[in-house]
């Protein structure tokens, strides 16, 4: 199946390497169906979230199989860009992906609910939300796109850094020149909080902010610490605006085409390694807060329900992309889970 709905081309050359890859995976066995050598793509390095699913999913299915199956990682982009490791995924030149929601977003709207605002506290909100009616949704639309979603988890939530004054308030952005990707609600968010939007790529964030272009950002505390923000901006606002989460996804006709018995080893490979990247994201977060927080001038947490009260447009302007019944059913679970906890 090609890739009919996406918002952006990809590279013959790419879609001809993934081809010529995925003639030693698959279906490319040594004992009648039984052997198999699979490859899984991400775009972070070995040490990373992502990183420790795959290693689990690795280590559980090697294990499981007694060495029937066999699996290579190919982190850091090593295959393509996320957009383009998806495409592969769906025409079947790569086997597994440890994605991302915005990417996936961009063939399925109904992935964006999770990129609205403000939308979850913490992550088991998130989770919550994920595990239930929703995310079995996202599974069945998956499917219809050749890709068969195993499961999801988070890999932490976006905060803002500035460099001219603190953010306690919405009233604190206004005016204030942002950075943000090139994503629509992102933009949204930013422009409705009047802010002054401009989308850069993440390689050049840090000289923009270093120059005084833009004046902040937003982005996991992962990021903010790897790339060093904290060397050209003084204030941190612990804020959680958006929910970045990296589905672990497959190649439907891979996963059809074998017998029940392996089908269930992958899902539980994933399953396994699901939860191991939910504790190890859970842990990183607080980690890294205490390790930078003293590299900033003022760490501030701000009042989450001013900023949704103020972002209620942008939650109706998107409710007809993502569809009216898919926002009723995510948010259900979401009042469900908070009233029982």
């Amino acid at each position: 199946m090609l890739l009919v709905k996406y918002k952006k081309l990809f590279f013959p050359f790419t879609v001809i390497l993934f081809l010529l890859l995925a003639c030693s995976s698959g279906d490319s066995d040594s004992n009648d169906g039984e052997s198999y050598e699979w490859k899984v793509g991400f775009n972070t390095v070995e040490d990373s979230i992502r990183g420790e699913a795959a290693k689990t999913f690795k280590k559980t299915i090697e294990e499981e199989s007694e060495g029937d199956i066999s699996v290579e990682l190919f982190p850091n982009e090593e295959l393509g860009s996320d957009n383009e490791m998806v495409e592969s995924v769906q025409v079947g030149a790569l086997d597994f992906q440890l994605s991302s929601s915005g990417v996936l977003a961009e063939i399925m709207p109904e992935y964006l609910f999770t990129d609205l605002p403000f939308i979850f506290e913490n992550d088991d909100e998130a989770h919550a939300v994920l595990d239930g009616p929703y995310g079995d949704t996202l599974k069945e639309i998956s499917t219809d796109e050749g890709i068969k979603m195993l499961n999801t988890f988070s890999i932490g939530f976006s905060q803002i850094t500035t460099n001219e004054k603190p953010v306690e308030k919405p009233e604190d952005l206004e005016g204030v020149s942002m950075r943000s990707p090139d994503e629509p609600i992102a933009i949204d968010t930013f422009e409705t909080l009047k802010s002054q939007v401009t989308t850069l790529p993440l390689t050049e964030l840090y000289l923009a902010l270093e120059q005084g272009t833009v004046d902040g950002q937003f982005n996991p505390l992962t990021a903010i610490n790897d790339s060093k923000f904290y060397e050209v901006q003084n204030y941190l606002a612990v804020a959680d605006i958006n929910f970045y989460h990296a589905p672990f996804i497959m190649n439907q006709d891979l996963f059809e085409g074998l017998d029940e018995e392996t089908q269930q080893l992958v899902q539980d490979a994933a399953d396994e390694a699901t939860e191991v990247a939910r504790e190890v994201a859970a842990e990183t977060e607080s980690e890294m807060l205490d390790d930078i927080e003293d590299e900033f001038e003022e760490v501030t947490e701000p009042d989450k329900e001013e900023f949704q009260d103020m972002l209620e447009p942008v939650y109706d302007s998107y409710e007809e992309e993502i569809g009216k019944d898919v926002m009723e059913e995510a948010t259900n679970t979401l009042e469900e889970y908070r009233s029982d906890n």
